[in-house]
């Protein structure tokens, strides 16, 4: 049997959140994404908020207040997202331990194997326990 198509990219995901707000300090503040606020086309009424980075982008839904359709199991949490930045991951670790953000692994930089080849990664949590990785290609 044919696909029914060839996927090219991701344009967006969505997180699921107990607090938007805080969801968003996290990832501006720490990844440099821009917040954006947002209605939706068949909703104009609806205020719905986005992370953007690069080309793509990280709808946000506030938890039990999830938009249809949806996910069938949506739980803060669940995700586990692994971000590329050009910025060299050892700044990036320092970056993060200088302002006491628990760094996991044992606080270190630590090799992982990303879509295209080894990455070097260093893994944090936000504010729902999403795992975060933050990798530079090797």
């Amino acid at each position: 049997m044919a696909a029914a198509c060839v996927v090219k990219s991701i344009d967006h995901v969505v997180l699921t959140c107990k607090s938007i707000p805080a969801t968003v300090e996290f990832y501006t503040k720490w990844l440099g994404m821009k917040h954006d606020v947002f209605t939706s086309s068949k909703d104009p009424g609806i205020e719905r908020h986005a992370l953007l980075f690069g080309s793509q982008k990280i709808n946000l839904h506030q938890h039990g207040k999830e938009f249809e359709p949806k996910a069938q199991n949506v739980m803060p949490g669940s995700a586990d997202l692994c971000f590329i930045t050009d910025d060299p991951v050892e700044d990036v670790l320092k970056a993060l331990k200088a302002d006491k953000v628990d760094v996991l692994e044992g606080g270190q930089v630590v090799d992982r194997t990303g879509a295209r080849g080894v990455i070097r990664s260093v893994y944090v949590r936000d504010p729902d326990l999403n795992l975060v990785e933050i990798s530079n290609y090797k």
